[in-house]
C-alpha cells in the first residue's frame, strides 16, 4: 500500500491525529468515570473516538514503518519505529475501559444501591487512570524518540546564517 497523500508521508500526518486524540480519549475517560451526567452525555461520543484511535494507531504505525523504508537508514529511526508497536495493547485497553464505561453508563440507573454505583464508578476511574496514564507514558516515549529521530543533529541553538 501507498501511505503517501499529496506527496507527504501520511505518517507525519496521521501522528498528530494520534498524539491529540489519544491524551483527550484518555481524560475523558476518567472523567467519565467519576461523573455520571458527564457519563450519561458523553459516553458515545468517547467510545466512538476510543473506537476510532485504535485503527489510526494501528495504520499510523505501518504507515511509520512505509516511511522507515524510504529514508535513510539510521538508529535513532529503528528505535522510533521498534517502540511504536508498544503502543497497541495500550490502546485495546483504553477500547477495553472505554467500553466499560459505556455499559455502565446504560445500566447504572438499574443499579440496586447507591453504594454498587460508587463502588463501580470507583473501580472504572481506577482502571481509567492505570490505561489512560500507560497509554499516554508510551504516546509521550514513542513521540519523544520519533522527535529526535527526526531533528537531533539537524537544529542549532542559534540561527543559521543565510
Amino acid at each position: 500500500m501507498n501511505y503517501e497523500i499529496a506527496g507527504l508521508p501520511l505518517h507525519v500526518l496521521l501522528v498528530h491525529a494520534v498524539v491529540v486524540l489519544t491524551p483527550l480519549c484518555a481524560l475523558l475517560l476518567v472523567v467519565l468515570a467519576v461523573w455520571p451526567r458527564a457519563r450519561r452525555a458523553l459516553w458515545l461520543p468517547t467510545l466512538l473516538g476510543t473506537a476510532l484511535l485504535l485503527p489510526l494507531g494501528l495504520v499510523t504505525i505501518e504507515a511509520g514503518k512505509w516511511l522507515e523504508l524510504r529514508v535513510p537508514p539510521a538508529p535513532l529511526i529503528q528505535e522510533h519505529t521498534a517502540r511504536g508497536d508498544s503502543i497497541v495493547p495500550w490502546l485495546v485497553g483504553l477500547l477495553g475501559v472505554a467500553l466499560a464505561v459505556a455499559v455502565w453508563a446504560v445500566v447504572e440507573r438499574r443499579a440496586p444501591a447507591r453504594g454498587a454505583r460508587i463502588a463501580v464508578s470507583a473501580v472504572l476511574a481506577v482502571a481509567a487512570l492505570a490505561v489512560g496514564t500507560g497509554t499516554v507514558v508510551t504516546l509521550v516515549s514513542i513521540g519523544e524518540s520519533g522527535s529526535r529521530a527526526d531533528w537531533e543533529g539537524g537544529f542549532s541553538e542559534d540561527p543559521l546564517q543565510r
